[in-house]
């Protein structure tokens, strides 16, 4: 195998940003003429634009997608008292939001298969305090609508979605945002769309959320110097930021094409690492899969652990990544929340298992092929090579 020449970056952002950076110099200068750097007309434009490529009525923009959780979740109602339902496999943004309203995060584990919230466990989890579940569409696929819903109904619970890896995901004809009573995006560079710093938004049908979120991101005031939410903090979109987002959404959906073609690559050719012990992560969804990352398992079958496969990938200049290597619950800074190990199994096994390869838009079959060599090399078997697959030109 050749390890040679360029390296295969976990993700190259320049890909995206070349391409229009007239656009976005053009953008930025807009904003300075104009000078409103705060709550902006751009900020407006993306808010409504982002809502309506997600089937909603209403975008909040705020600095980040943990404020999108915790505002959010605030907005909605809930706080002090009340329990809501998260998997123990996220993004720590997950807990903090929940913990900054007052309320009681309730772990639940996930399915070994999709990393997704198992809905079974967490159906065992609720009690009469249980007010709201967060399901996480982790890695870029949804958690099933369907099931969700029935959940929810069966028990009164408020679904509030945390969307932050899969703007404009899709599962069973419905958009990520649009399921729940609210849902929070966040718009880090590495996202699927990406600012070129913080932001997050919140998204809604319901209009008091809306109003309530509007306050509550610009210290708790209705208007000008007229306050009414003691939980309002300063946590606005920046215009400039707005601006910049606007431009790229109308390539995200071509985007998050390029992402999944690149991952229908690697299930063909990593099938046959399956007896190996490496293991993708099952996709449930389709087309409707946005790819924020490409996650496998590195299972007890393998011939090598995740560190020495790591350690050999990096020798052939293939960067990757592990998306999370510890549970929340298992986090020291939460210990006070009295979760011991063994708490949620599969969770647990996931993070010592896991690993991400590089996806990108803009990534070549060719960088794909590179990585499957590399793995392949590194568990000293052979990939048959298939049919290189046409991505779809990005605009």
């Amino acid at each position: 195998m050749t390890t040679s020449i360029q390296s295969v970056p976990f993700v190259d952002l320049s890909w995206q940003h070349d391409p229009i950076q007239d656009e976005i110099q053009a953008a930025v200068a807009a904003v300075l003429r104009q000078g409103d750097f705060v709550l902006g007309q751009a900020v407006k434009q993306f808010e409504v634009a982002f809502a309506q490529a997600s089937g909603v009525a209403h975008g909040v923009g705020v600095g980040c997608g943990t404020d999108a959780i915790a505002l959010g979740l605030a907005a909605c109602g809930i706080g002090q008292g009340d329990e809501v339902l998260l998997p123990a496999n996220t993004f720590i943004a997950t807990l903090i939001g929940i913990l900054r309203t007052g309320a009681t995060p309730v772990f639940v584990d996930c399915d070994r298969h999709t990393a997704l919230i198992d809905l079974a466990a967490a159906a065992a989890a609720i009690t009469p305090r249980t007010r709201a579940i967060v399901p996480v569409h982790l890695y870029g696929q949804m958690v099933s609508p369907s099931d969700l819903k029935t959940l929810a109904a069966a028990h009164n619970l408020l679904i509030f979605e945390d969307a932050a890896q899969a703007h404009l995901a899709q599962r069973e004809g419905i958009v990520a945002g649009s399921l729940g009573v609210a849902a929070a995006f966040s718009f880090y560079p590495s996202k699927n769309l990406g600012a070129i710093g913080d932001g997050g938004m919140l998204l809604t049908n319901e209009d008091l959320i809306d109003q309530t979120m509007r306050s509550l991101r610009n210290y708790g005031a209705v208007r000008k110097y007229f306050h009414t939410e003691p939980q309002g903090i300063n946590s606005r979109l920046d215009t400039l930021q707005a601006a910049i987002l606007g431009l790229k959404l109308p390539y995200l959906a071509d985007w998050n094409q390029a992402r999944n073609q690149i991952a229908r690559h690697y299930d063909e050719r990593l099938a046959a690492l399956r007896e190996f012990g490496l293991i993708p992560m099952r996709n449930d969804s389709g087309s409707g899969h946005v790819y924020h990352l490409y996650v496998v398992r590195i299972t007890a079958d393998c011939p090598i652990d995740r560190t020495a496969l790591q350690l050999m990938l990096q020798e052939s200049r293939v960067q990757s990544g592990i998306h999370y290597p510890v549970p929340c619950h298992l986090q020291p800074a939460f210990q006070s929340l009295g979760y011991q190990p063994g708490a949620f199994p599969m969770a647990e096994s996931l993070c010592q298992e896991i690993l991400s390869l590089p996806i990108y838009p803009g990534m070549s079959i060719e960088q794909a092929d590179r990585v499957i060599d590399a793995i392949a090399h590194s568990l000293k078997q052979d990939v048959a090579t298939t049919e290189p697959l046409t991505v779809v030109p990005t605009k």
